[in-house]
Order: structure tokens, then C-alpha cells, then sequence
């Protein structure tokens, strides 16, 4: 306990150092962003993003949406359905994503998951600054597993109250040789080889079908989200091994957890309109058995039609997604 005090004071002490005012979001006009420095790393100069909308009426409630991989925040409906129920709405573009991304860093590039927690310590702690009494952290897919392993560690955190996670990333989606022989042997020489590079798994189909440009409604910046993922280094892949080998040892997460993923997922090696009912990035059976590793208080709900990231699905599905939302906080007295 009094190690992750003195480190919470280290981190509150840089966020006072380095906070800048908030600005106009650079993609959002109805948001602001606030840009923070952190301490430099492998790759040098590092920051994160807080972008923010308060609720329609002042409040004390919050929730922290981290992104998945390959990814940023630009879900303006979903923050809304946040606002309008009066609740503030934080978004955090974790370092070398979107709005954080700096031209000398690779984009994505990591080592270790751990990287990413002094943005999720000092974001919520601009988040409690700023009034807000009950924080819920929420998180989509890779940013679902960073979340899982951040609130494990942080079990005494006075931060957050509960968690939501949509399709979180908790196992590789691939066969049992490269789950068991593969990736193994890639985290093992990204001990000593972190830069060495693999191609990145092809995802053009559910880019597709998400992008305005192509067969999808929505409107984002494919330079920073782009619709095939760019290759990986080793160090990323082993940083995501040694992740997904702690959840299956299980966490213990003391926070109300509920998890949302599709009702099926589809691998096609060419294009079905299933791509819009289905989870075509991840195994939602994976996501169904690991998530009951995360904690003693977790409700798992199977979403009809669903696609990877749930709150971008067609319409009536997305609707279902915030109905069950805010019926679970309304059960847990969020």
C-alpha cells in the first residue's frame, strides 16, 4: 500500500508539472483535450490525451474509455449517451495512439502492458480533480486487457468503482500451433530482439465494414486508425504473452465487472455481410471462459449481432448495448 501511494504521489506531482489547459479537440468540436507529458522513454519524448464532454447537468459521476489496438477515441454517440444520462465522459488516447502518437515514437510500440498504467493513474487522477466522486473505467478489446491488469494491481485504488468491458482482448483469436509454439517462441526472442518486427494480422474486412469510405457509417482518421494494422515488434507481442498468460492465472479484480461481446465471431477469407453481425477480430468463446478469471464479481451479457467493437454495430444492436449498460449501473448504484 504505501508503495502505490508514493507512486501515486510521484504521478500526481507530474501531471501538476506537466498539464497543459484544455484545448478544442482536433477531431471532436463538441470536446476538449487535454495533452499531458510523461516521463521520457526507449523511444523518448512520451504523452497521453484526456479528451473530455461534461454531462448536460453537473455531476459528480465520471467514466475513463480506453481504446483498443489500432485504434483511438472518435465514438462521439456513445459519449453522448454518457453525457445525456448524467454522467461525465472521459476518453484516454493512450501514448503512441492517436492523439498522442509523436512523430519520432512507432506507432502501437510497446514492451510491456505496464507502460500504459501511469496514463490510466494520472488520467484518473485529473478525473477526481475535477469532481468527480464515482469514476467508472471502461475499456474495448486490447484496452480491455490493459484495464484488467491495471485494476488487479490497483485493487486499493480510490479512483474507479466499477468496470465495463466491450469484447475485451483477453486470448490470442489463432490456432492452437501458434497460441502454444508460436507466439511463445516470438516473446521469448523479444526479450533480447523488442524492435525485430512481424507483420501485423490482417483485419481489412472489419475495417471495412466499420469506414464510411468503404462499406461501413462511420467517419474516423485512418491515419491513426487505419484499416489494415501496421506490423508489430516482438516486444509488443511478448508484452501481450506475459498479459494474457497473467489472466489465466486469475486476477482479483474487487470491482463490479461486466463484460459485453458479440453472440459469435466469424473468419471468412472473403467478404459476407456477416461481418456486420458477428466479432470478426476476436473468439468470443475466449472472451465468455477468460472473463471469469478477472474477479469474483463479474456478469458476462452475449449481445445479438454484435460486432468487435459493440458500440459501433448496426443501430438496434447498439441500442441493446446501451440498454444493458445502464441498466447494470442502475444494479450496482453507479
Amino acid at each position: 500500500m504505501k508503495k502505490y501511494i508514493s507512486s501515486i504521489m510521484i504521478l500526481v506531482n507530474f501531471v501538476q508539472l506537466w498539464a497543459q489547459d484544455y484545448q478544442q479537440d482536433k477531431y471532436l468540436d463538441s470536446f476538449q483535450m487535454l495533452t499531458v507529458a510523461q516521463p521520457d522513454d526507449y523511444e523518448g519524448k512520451v504523452t497521453f490525451t484526456l479528451v473530455s464532454k461534461l454531462a448536460d447537468e453537473k455531476s459528480n459521476k465520471a467514466v475513463l474509455y480506453i481504446h483498443g489496438y489500432c485504434d483511438y477515441f472518435f465514438q462521439e454517440e456513445y459519449a453522448e449517451q454518457f453525457t445525456k444520462r448524467g454522467i461525465n465522459f472521459y476518453a484516454l488516447d493512450l501514448r503512441k495512439y492517436g492523439r498522442s502518437y509523436l512523430p519520432h515514437q512507432v506507432i502501437y510500440n510497446m514492451r510491456s502492458l505496464e507502460e500504459y498504467f501511469p496514463d490510466i493513474d494520472s488520467a484518473l487522477e485529473i478525473i477526481k480533480k475535477e469532481g468527480n466522486d464515482k469514476v467508472l473505467l471502461n475499456a474495448h478489446s486490447t484496452g480491455g486487457l490493459i484495464s484488467s491488469l491495471y485494476a488487479n494491481q490497483r485493487k486499493d485504488s480510490p479512483f474507479f468503482d466499477a468496470i465495463f468491458l466491450n469484447s475485451p482482448f483477453l486470448e490470442m483469436n489463432m490456432s492452437w500451433f501458434k497460441r502454444k509454439a508460436a507466439i511463445p517462441l516470438i516473446a521469448k526472442k523479444g526479450l533480447k530482439k523488442p524492435n525485430k518486427t512481424i507483420k501485423g494480422s490482417s483485419l481489412s474486412f472489419y475495417g471495412e465494414s466499420l469506414h464510411k469510405d468503404y462499406r461501413g457509417e462511420w467517419d474516423y482518421d485512418l491515419s491513426v486508425k487505419p484499416i489494415v494494422s501496421p506490423n508489430v515488434t516482438y516486444g509488443f507481442i511478448r508484452a501481450l504473452y506475459l498479459g494474457h498468460n497473467e489472466i489465466k492465472n486469475r486476477l482479483h479484480i474487487t470491482q463490479p465487472i461486466l463484460v459485453m461481446h458479440s453472440d459469435k465471431s466469424i473468419q471468412s477469407k472473403s467478404w459476407r455481410e456477416d461481418f456486420y453481425y458477428s466479432d470478426s477480430v476476436l473468439d468470443v468463446g475466449d472472451i465468455e471462459k477468460y472473463s471469469y478469471y478477472l474477479g469474483n464479481q463479474v456478469k458476462t451479457i452475449a449481445i445479438k449481432d454484435g460486432m468487435h467493437d459493440l458500440v459501433l454495430s448496426r443501430t438496434p444492436v447498439r441500442n441493446e448495448v446501451y440498454r444493458n449498460l445502464f441498466d447494470w449501473l442502475d444494479s450496482i448504484s453507479f
